[in-house]
């Protein structure tokens, strides 16, 4: 199975619907001009799904030794609406689950 294949599965299991690859998007995401992340988002169709047609996909590895692999999907609702606004969401998402681990 290629990497394409493979975030086609993932999103097909989460979301339960067809998706078909559209296309490949390089994103490099500065804040302060620093690079916060850097990498390919892979766009898919998605057929008869309820809210939206579209969805942003990636993979990257981790650190953690249970799960070294980790698929990122992210429907194209709003703000959501780009491969850049897709890896924003995730950013700003990732952020605040640190935050709130951060609080406990």
């Amino acid at each position: 199975m290629n990497y394409i294949e493979e975030l086609q599965e993932v999103i097909e299991r989460l979301h339960g619907t067809r998706a078909t690859h559209v296309e490949t998007v390089p994103i490099k995401e500065e804040f302060q001009g620093r690079t916060v992340w850097e990498g390919e988002v892979e766009v898919f169709d998605l057929h008869d799904h309820p809210q939206t047609h579209r969805v942003y996909a990636w993979a990257h590895e981790t650190e953690d030794a249970d799960h070294p692999r980790r698929h990122v999907t992210v429907l194209h609702i709003p703000p959501a609406t780009s491969p850049r606004k897709a890896v924003q969401v995730s950013i700003v998402s990732d952020y605040r689950k640190q935050e709130g681990h951060a609080e406990n």
